[in-house]
């Protein structure tokens, strides 16, 4: 979840950094300039037809922002996953760290119970030799000559002197090896000890940077889910101009008498009218955004897209990366093919204005007595939504330019 205080901050910068509307577009008053100079230098040349539309700016405007803010989330979601990579290298090197200090551990537990149970072995026998030194004692408080008078004969007396000698013996040096062998189980669990307590500290530390890790990537994270709200929030300002846009063309269809729709929904032969190939947004070409491009640099079921599937399917030429549908009439003479102002029944008509940037372009089906034209085209929203295909009847004033195919 975004946190509010990146999301502000980040607003904040937005609102300290933004640049006039104005400003951004300083390009149209030089080609008006470059324009009025060709005019006056070539004055048998026909001017081509400019229009201007007072949402091509804002959305512009919007665009430009929306760009600004995609190109921080994605410089921020780059680092974050640098940083998750270095975070995922921490998590492992800590899990082997903690599979050293099991072992250790194991170690340690193991040698508590040895020396435990050498503790306990030396108890025993010191209790075993403690039974002998009294039955000892008790021997040696009859004298030498009532043992030997109790004795069978010398030899037997000499065996028992010998027996109590040798058990006395036996038991000391097991007592002195059982204390030799707890000496040594209690530097190796010292030595463990250490072992296991620098372990412990290495996996902490590790801990702590990987928290510290994790509160960088989170920190990134929240940085771009920011960025990518005030992406959002621009793009449903821009989505409001173009509904503004929608409006201002459907007025314009209505000013010049309307529009009849003949058919909708999907053109049965343009290939890329498939759930496969998405509609990638109002203005992305050739897939951009990731939807799917028609392969010849236009997105799949946008205008252009369809116009120049239109045009290939008529002539057996495709237009190639033509461009936005305002773009047609230049990339069409500079493929050979004329333009004009006048409709014409297979030729592509041009919306420049009251569409945004990009315009819009339908085929040119019939020339019809009364000025109007039947069209086909997609993504005219005639009320099914963006992406569609329809065939309509409306005015030839609704369009400003003409690509004479056939």
């Amino acid at each position: 979840m975004t946190s509010n205080t990146a999301y502000d901050k980040i607003k904040a910068m937005k609102h300290r950094s933004a640049t006039p509307v104005s400003l951004l577009f300083p390009a149209k008053v030089s080609l008006v300039a470059v324009a009025a100079l060709m005019v006056i230098a070539t004055p048998i040349a026909i001017a081509p037809k400019t229009y201007a539309d007072k949402y091509d700016d804002q959305i512009n405007a919007i665009q430009h922002e929306i760009d600004q803010y995609e190109a921080q989330a994605a410089e921020l979601r780059g680092k974050a996953d640098t940083l998750q990579q270095k975070l995922t290298s921490l998590g492992i090197e800590k899990a082997q760290i903690q599979a050293q200090v099991d072992i250790s551990q194991t170690q340690y537990d193991q040698l508590i119970a040895k020396i435990t149970q050498t503790e306990k072995d030396i108890k025993s026998n010191q209790d075993g030799l403690g039974e002998i030194i009294a039955n000892m004692y008790v021997d040696d408080a009859i004298s030498p000559l009532e043992m030997l008078a109790s004795s069978k004969n010398i030899g037997d007396y000499v065996d028992k002197q010998e027996f109590r000698t040798v058990i006395r013996d036996q038991l000391s040096t097991t007592i002195n090896k059982i204390k030799t062998l707890k000496k040594d189980l209690e530097k190796q669990k010292a030595d463990t000890t250490v072992v296991l307590a620098n372990q412990k500290n290495s996996r902490d530390a590790l801990a702590a940077k990987e928290a510290e890790q994790q509160a960088l990537v989170d920190q990134t994270r929240g940085e771009e889910a920011a960025y990518q709200q005030l992406s959002a929030n621009q793009r449903s300002k821009q989505d409001q101009v173009r509904q503004q846009q929608q409006a201002a063309i459907a007025a314009a269809i209505a000013s010049s008498g309307g529009s009849t729709l003949i058919a909708g929904g999907a053109a049965p032969d343009y290939p890329w009218n498939n759930s496969n190939c998405r509609m990638t947004g109002y203005y992305s070409l050739d897939g951009a955004d990731g939807n799917g491009g028609d392969g010849h640099g236009y997105g799949c079921r946008q205008c252009a897209s369809y116009a120049a599937w239109r045009v290939a399917k008529e002539t057996g030429l495709y237009p190639t990366n033509w461009g936005n549908a305002t773009n047609f009439p230049a990339s069409a003479r500079a493929a050979g093919f004329a333009t004009g102002y006048s409709p014409r029944a297979g030729s592509l008509a041009v919306m420049h204005s009251g569409t945004g940037p990009e315009g819009h372009v339908a085929w040119v089906e019939a020339v019809n007595g009364d000025g109007t034209l039947i069209v086909s085209q997609y993504n005219y929203n005639y009320g099914a939504g963006w992406g569609m295909y329809s065939k309509m009847q409306l005015s030839s004033s609704v369009f400003q330019e003409y690509v004479y195919v056939k």
